[in-house]
């Protein structure tokens, strides 16, 4: 029978984290925040694919699609059995204006370094789309 793998503490996790959200704004990693065979599975709306190497392939994948510059903005994260959760809202600031995606991260950790990477993204939603949602569904909590 496996073995549950320890929770990681607050700390541990707030700082892995830090590194991790930081990958999505500068669009490099700290050599050593991800294992050399992590494991990246992303789902966009609409689409799913992967990708597994360093963390260099999910770096330029995240240069790939910026719009702009961009600005992370940690909601929370919180230690799990073998890894964290972690959700941030991300802002592409354009010329056409600001696009805004939320995300949320499942990061699996092996000897320190992100292992795995599991992420759900509610796409970016242009100015139309946030003024029609306030409109239609207001937020109850932020």
């Amino acid at each position: 029978m496996p073995t549950q793998a320890a929770r990681l503490d607050q700390a541990t996790a707030d700082a892995l984290a830090a590194e991790f959200h930081r990958c999505f704004s500068e669009f490099d990693a700290r050599h050593d925040l991800f294992a050399p065979d992590a494991f990246f599975d992303l789902l966009p709306p609409y689409w799913r694919f992967q990708i597994e190497g360093s963390g260099q392939a999910f770096c330029d994948q995240l240069r790939s699609i910026a719009r702009g510059p961009v600005e992370i903005e940690i909601v929370r994260t919180l230690p799990i059995s073998g890894g964290f959760v972690t959700e941030h809202v991300e802002s592409h600031h354009t010329p056409d204006g600001d696009l805004v995606a939320r995300r949320l991260h499942v990061c699996e950790v092996r000897d320190g370094q992100i292992c795995a990477v599991t992420t759900y993204c509610n796409g970016g939603w242009d100015q139309q789309l946030r003024a029609r949602h306030a409109a239609e569904a207001p937020m109850l909590r932020p």
